[in-house]
C-alpha cells in the first residue's frame, strides 16, 4: 500500500460568499484528525496555515500531549499527536513530503460538493494499494478548498453523502469517514 498523508488547509480556502480566506485553527480538529490519522496509519497529519499564532497554537496542542500533564494522562494520544506536522502552505507539505520519501505526492482533493472527474472510494482504494509514490489526501475548512487546489490535484473524490441532501459534517468526521474508507480494513 502506498503511504497515505493527510493536510488540514486553513488557507488557502473559502468562505461563505466564495472569497479566499485564512480560517482559524481549532485545538479539537488537531487533537481528533491526529487520533482518526494513527489509526489509519496516516504516515504524517499536516496542519496548514500561514498564521505564526494558529501554528504556535498547535505546537502548544501537540505539546500538551507529547510531554504535558495530557502525555500521563492518556499516552495513546501521545503516539497519535506525534504524527503532527505544521507548515506554512500546500507547497511547504509538498516539499517535506518529498524529502522524505523521496516522491512528489499525488493530491486527493475533497469536498462537501461535487467535483468534477470525482473517482468513486473502491477505485481510489486500488490506487493506494497499488502502491508507488506517496498520497496526500487534502481536506479543506471554511467552505472548502479552493479552485486551484481543487484543479492540481490528481484526484478528486465525491461528496460524503448519507443519502439527502444535507452535507455539513464537521472538517473532523468528515476525516474519519475518509480514512475509513480509504484505509479501513472491510
Amino acid at each position: 500500500m502506498a503511504d497515505l498523508y493527510v493536510a488540514l488547509l486553513h488557507h488557502p480556502v473559502f468562505d461563505r460568499r466564495g472569497e479566499v480566506v485564512t480560517t482559524a485553527l481549532t485545538n479539537i480538529d488537531v487533537h481528533d484528525i491526529a487520533r482518526s490519522c494513527r489509526t489509519f496509519g496516516v504516515r504524517a497529519f499536516y496542519v496548514v496555515t500561514p498564521v505564526d499564532a494558529h501554528r504556535a497554537l498547535a505546537r502548544r496542542v501537540v505539546r500538551h500531549w507529547q510531554s504535558g500533564h495530557g502525555a500521563e494522562f492518556n499516552p495513546t494520544r501521545h503516539d497519535a499527536l506525534a504524527r503532527v506536522r505544521l507548515a506554512r502552505s500546500l507547497e511547504g507539505v509538498e516539499v517535506d513530503i518529498e524529502n522524505s520519501s523521496g516522491f512528489i505526492p499525488r493530491k486527493i482533493a475533497t469536498s462537501a460538493r461535487p467535483l468534477p472527474n470525482a473517482v468513486d472510494y473502491a477505485e481510489m482504494r486500488e490506487a493506494l494499494k497499488a502502491g508507488g509514490a506517496p498520497f496526500l489526501l487534502l481536506l479543506g475548512t471554511g467552505w472548502g478548498l479552493t479552485t486551484d487546489i481543487v484543479e492540481h490535484a490528481h484526484y478528486r473524490l465525491p461528496p460524503i453523502s448519507g443519502g439527502d441532501d444535507y452535507n455539513h459534517l464537521s472538517v473532523r468526521a468528515a476525516a474519519a469517514v475518509l480514512l475509513d474508507r480509504l484505509a479501513g480494513t472491510r
